[in-house]
C-alpha cells in the first residue's frame, strides 16, 4: 500500500517548494498538498512548513481544524517534521505579535534575536539569513549521511528558547546560540529550509521519508 505524506496547506508559506522537494526524494510515497484535517488524520507522515508571522499561522491553523491534527499526529506517533514557522509553532508560547500561545508540542519559548554582534563586534542584521552552520547535539537518524556542521539556509528573526537540551538535535550560532533543530519521539522540527539546503536538505527531507521512530 502506498504510504501518504500529507504536507499542510494552511494559506501559509513554503508548502510548494516542499513538496517538490520530498517529491524529488520520495521513494514510491505520494506527496499530498491538504487543506484537509482528515487527511492528515490518516496520512503516514506529516510535514509542516510555514513562514511569515506566528499570530496569522496559528489563525490559520485554527480555523482550518490543523492546530488539533497536528497535536494528534504528534501524540499518536505519526512522523512529523516542522519547517521554519512550522517548528516554531510546535512550541508552547511565541512573544511575535504581542504574545501568542502556540500548539505546545515542546516546552519552549519563541523570542526575538533583538541586538546581536558578531565575535569582531559587528552588529548582525535581522532577519537571520543565509546559510549558516548547524552543529548536531545528539545522534538522530534524520541526520543520517549529514556531515556535524554542515551549512543549511536560514529565514528568521525569532529563535527558539528554553527547549530542554535532550530535545535539542542542533544548534545554531548567530550572535547566541539557539536550536536550529528539536526533537521528541515520533517529531522533528527544524528553523532552517531543509527544501532551500541543497544536498545535504534534501538528504534530510529524504532521511524523513525513511525514518521509522
Amino acid at each position: 500500500m502506498t504510504e501518504i505524506v500529507a504536507v499542510l496547506d494552511y494559506g501559509m508559506g513554503n508548502l510548494h517548494s516542499a513538496a517538490k522537494a520530498l517529491e524529488k526524494v520520495a521513494d514510491g510515497q505520494k506527496i499530498v498538498v491538504t487543506s484537509d484535517p482528515q487527511v492528515v488524520a490518516t496520512a503516514d507522515r506529516v510535514v509542516f512548513p510555514g513562514v511569515g508571522a506566528i499570530r496569522d499561522c496559528m489563525r490559520e491553523l485554527a480555523s482550518r481544524g490543523f492546530d488539533q491534527a497536528v497535536r494528534e499526529a504528534a501524540s499518536r506517533g505519526t512522523p512529523l517534521l516542522g519547517i521554519c514557522v512550522g517548528m516554531q509553532a510546535l512550541m508552547s508560547h511565541s512573544e511575535e505579535n504581542g504574545g501568542i500561545e502556540c500548539l505546545g508540542v515542546f516546552p519552549g519559548n519563541v523570542v526575538h534575536f533583538g541586538e546581536r554582534h558578531s565575535e569582531f563586534g559587528d552588529r548582525l542584521k535581522v532577519p537571520h539569513m543565509g546559510w549558516n552552520q548547524v552543529r548536531q547535539c545528539q545522534p538522530h537518524p534524520m541526520w543520517a549521511g549529514i556531515p556535524d556542521f554542515s551549512r543549511f539556509y536560514f529565514v528568521h528573526s525569532y529563535h527558539v528558547s528554553g527547549v530542554p537540551e535532550n530535545q535539542q538535535a542542533g544548534t545554531c550560532e548567530y550572535g547566541l546560540e539557539f536550536p536550529a533543530a528539536v526533537c521528541r519521539g515520533n517529531v522533528f522540527a527544524v528553523q532552517f529550509h531543509p527544501e532551500k539546503s541543497a544536498p545535504h536538505g534534501l538528504t534530510l527531507l529524504e532521511n524523513f521519508l525513511r525514518w521509522a521512530p
